[in-house]
């Protein structure tokens, strides 16, 4: 004979004033957790209870009801009503759902309070990404979501970006097949079909972190940082239809800017148009690019302009000016911090006086018309106007021609333009980068490295000597006091001339992008005008002021001239005797070698960092390994010998930043060379990124969203 199944009794439920509810002790919720009662209480006065409370009898010594309730589980939705109680927005005796439990059961109230707290399924986040989704659709706007589930509009779009990605990836993650991290990563592109194509080639590799996601995503973009999408502005470019991709989720610059070719042609067209602005001042040429190449300016002439005379007022503005800071200055003088209000007012200040300092110059109209104007794009992103320059070619006939030193005819017609060309020439805009080598590129035999590349690299090196000699005018004397003894003495195979002591500057033919902006150049240009502007006009008086020089001015003039004459490059010899020679190459870089120890020069403090644009991308994968090898550590280098060429190269970049490793060119060559150690403090694991530790660490569990109820 079969067992009859027991039939299960519900507790019943009804309704009961809220004055006849009290708290009970057996609630296990301690911590307070998730929304606060006050939102919650206004999501109840919004949308009403939407779950009623579990509640047991009071009852008395003898065992009998007294009336009131006490509530085990739902002590938090019991304190939200009693704040609305007690702000009068909910009536004491307002009836409540609530579930109430037979007195006479063995289950405890602690039983009910835990069960209620930890068999209810937490949503997934995908579920609210859709929810959040789905009400937006319907006509809410990302204002009412946020407002109603009581938090920022920010989250709310982050939410709805989350839910916009690819739906095969959205079913990825909701098998937990990737991160909510990773999931955040695609959000920087709305292409569905980027997305998977990333996803797919990441999926099955140890290398898929979120920062490598994204930089796929972006490879093929601009930075919203760059000088070029400064120069244009985002609401220029996205009025001509590019689009901007932004993360939410955390820190972008600005964005990515996704097409290119708008962006390059957005730079041209302005370009033209400042050129075409600055023509109807009457110069002869006007060159045009987004950036010129360090040294650009050789071998031409500069025009001594006159600046125009300030207006009384204006003199007056600047003189009030300066008394107002001189004042402020006095009055904080000795104070460890200056209030925000006074930072900020002498920043206006500084500005302002800048401003005067840029006054406009005016120049003589037969020199307009025979000279030129270099336009270009700053650092910065602004419009970067250089006017007047004279070309040799464009020199007014003289009776006696002016001697100019060793000026080249080949690099005063660097700039490329035409003298009989129109007055205003077509842009030429060029965007720099090397072409890197083949992706998988396996070169077992270490090759040399490529003599362009280190023609790069001794330009840069040669930069920094020169910067180096100037400051050192006790070497600078000496290395123009050997170059004397060279053509003085006979036995050191002098020249059969009469003192013509002379500095020949070398230009850089090759060159990397980027190098007019380094430290070395930025330094030599500012002492070079600093002195410019100290020198007299006239030539015919420049012995009489150099005889009023002190010892000091005197010595630091020399050392700056002859800084000038510094050669540090390698060239390609020439086998057959046209150009120079591999052995007169040889004797020049060992040259410079003795020249770097005496002025104690450092490449790592003049600036230089391994980067894929100026070493790393530009060399076989073996070499790569060796730097990484040199500067970060055996195990560095074996955590990314299985890479491709260029993630190899990018990884190598971020282990090398800060390790002070040269590029060989840029090292000093001494006789008792040895090759560079790896200490272990540089080959610990705690130096290595984040994704090289592998399972070192565990991975951090994704933050759990909390929904309002």
């Amino acid at each position: 004979m079969a067992t009859a199944v027991q039939k299960i009794t519900l507790s019943s439920s009804r309704d009961i004033p809220f004055n006849k509810l009290v708290l009970s002790q057996s609630n296990v919720r301690r911590v307070k957790a998730g929304v606060s009662i006050e939102e919650l209480a206004e999501d109840i006065a919004r949308r009403t209870l939407l779950q009623g409370l579990n509640v047991r009898p009071v009852l008395d010594a003898e065992g009998a009801e007294t009336g009131m309730f006490e509530i085990p589980a739902g002590g938090r939705r019991y304190r939200a009503l009693e704040l609305l109680v007690k702000q009068k927005r909910l009536a004491k005796t307002a009836p409540v759902p609530c579930v109430v439990r037979d007195p006479g059961t063995d289950i405890l109230g602690e039983d009910d309070s835990l069960a209620e707290n930890i068999q209810r399924a937490p949503l997934h986040p995908l579920d609210q990404f859709r929810a959040f989704q789905a009400l937006r659709e319907k006509g809410r706007s990302e204002e009412d979501i946020a407002a109603a589930f009581f938090v920022g509009v920010n989250v709310v779009k982050q939410r709805l970006r989350l839910a916009s990605v690819a739906p095969a990836l959205l079913d990825v993650y909701a098998e937990d097949g990737m991160s909510l991290e990773q999931l955040m990563a695609f959000t920087v592109t709305t292409d569905h079909a980027r997305q998977v194509q990333v996803w797919t080639s990441v999926k099955d590799s140890w290398q898929k972190e979120p920062y490598q996601i994204r930089r796929m995503l972006t490879e093929k973009t601009v930075r919203a940082s760059d000088r070029r999408a400064v120069f244009v502005g985002l609401d220029a470019y996205e009025a001509a239809g590019g689009v901007v991709l932004r993360d939410l989720f955390q820190s972008d610059d600005g964005g990515w800017l996704e097409d290119m070719a708008l962006l390059d042609g957005l730079v041209a067209e302005k370009l033209k148009t400042e050129a075409e602005t600055i023509a109807a001042e009457g110069w002869k040429w006007i060159e045009v690019a987004i950036d010129f190449p360090y040294g650009h300016t050789r071998g031409l002439r500069e025009l001594e302009g006159a600046a125009i005379d300030l207006a009384s007022e204006e003199q007056a503005t600047i003189d009030a000016l300066k008394a107002e800071y001189a004042k402020l200055e006095e009055e904080y003088d000795g104070a460890d911090e200056l209030p925000d209000e006074v930072d900020e007012r002498l920043g206006e200040i500084e500005a302002a006086l800048a401003a005067f300092d840029d006054w406009p110059v005016t120049y003589d109209p037969a020199d307009i018309a025979r000279a030129g104007v270099f336009v270009s794009i700053d650092a910065e992103g602004a419009l970067s106007v250089d006017r007047g320059y004279v070309r040799p070619d464009d020199e007014a006939p003289v009776g006696e021609p002016e001697q100019d030193g060793d000026t080249d005819p080949a690099t005063a017609r660097a700039t490329g333009a035409d003298p009989d060309a129109p007055v205003v020439q077509r842009a030429v805009i060029t965007i720099g980068g090397q072409v890197a080598g083949p992706e998988d590129e396996d070169d077992e035999d270490l090759k040399p490295l490529p003599d362009r590349l280190v023609t790069e690299l001794t330009a840069e090196r040669t930069l920094a000597l020169r910067d180096k000699l100037a400051s050192t005018p006790a070497v600078a004397f000496q290395a123009v006091l050997h170059k004397f003894c060279l053509d003085v003495f006979s036995r050191y195979f002098s020249y059969g001339t009469a003192l013509e002591v002379s500095v020949r500057s070398a230009s850089f033919p090759v060159q990397a992008q980027g190098l007019k902006d380094t430290p070395a150049a930025k330094a030599i240009d500012a002492r070079h005008k600093g002195w410019e502007e100290r020198l007299p006009k006239d030539k015919a008086d420049l012995w009489d002021w150099l005889t009023t020089l002190k010892g000091e001015d005197q010595a630091a003039l020399f050392a700056h001239c002859a800084s000038f004459g510094v050669n540090a490059l390698y060239e390609k010899g020439d086998r057959y005797g046209a150009g120079v020679s591999s052995h007169t190459v040889e004797q020049r870089i060992a040259e410079a070698d003795r020249l770097a120890q005496a002025v104690d020069l450092d490449m790592v403090q003049a600036g230089w960092r391994p980067t894929v644009e100026n070493y790393l991308g530009r060399v076989p994968k073996v070499r790569i390994l060796e730097a990484v090898q040199e500067g970060a550590g055996e195990r560095a280098a074996q955590l990314i010998d299985h890479l491709k060429k260029a993630d190899m190269a990018k990884e190598a970049e971020r282990l090398l930043a800060d390790s002070g490793w040269l590029a060989e060119p840029l090292r000093i060559a001494t006789a008792d060379d040895a090759p560079i150690e790896t200490t272990e403090a540089e080959d610990d694991g705690e130096a290595l990124p984040e994704f090289l530790a592998e399972d070192e660490e565990a991975e951090a569990e994704a933050p759990q969203v909390i929904a309002a109820e």
